[in-house]
């Protein structure tokens, strides 16, 4: 999953600082999203989402598999388990906004990107599981 991660924002997310090794990025899932969250994988893997109480740390799903509901799918897992979820996005990751946005996200908060470690411009996205529970 640290391999799909590393070649998804490589991909698809250029504009980003390459500011760990792939060492770095097999402990943090190791010891960070295998242990904080609930981690659903599709494939070899081909796509993986991570969440937790509120919130939806990662979804990625590698170029081949996108646009063939994959991380539809996966998203699925997330909104059965909570009825609120939050996220962040890169506000230049449109393709990730719109994404979302399809799926009843809507937006809450913009910021500059000072509070990331990237410092990229980004968007609070929100879901609420509607009343009627669809």
């Amino acid at each position: 999953m640290a391999r799909l991660f590393r070649a998804v924002q490589r991909a698809h997310l250029p504009y980003l600082p390459d500011l760990h090794t792939p060492e770095e990025d097999l402990w943090f899932f190791r010891h960070r999203v295998f242990v904080e969250c609930e981690v659903w994988v599709a494939g070899a893997p081909d796509g993986f989402i991570a969440f937790r109480d509120g919130w939806v740390d990662h979804l990625y799903v590698g170029g081949a598999h996108q646009g063939r509901g994959l991380g539809t799918a996966l998203l699925a897992q997330a909104m059965r388990a909570y009825p609120l979820l939050r996220l962040w996005a890169f506000q230049r990751n449109t393709a990730a906004i719109r994404f979302y946005s399809a799926r009843g996200f809507r937006e809450i908060e913009r910021t500059d990107g000072s509070r990331n470690e990237e410092r990229e411009p980004d968007v609070l996205l929100e879901w609420r599981r509607s009343v009627s529970g669809e």
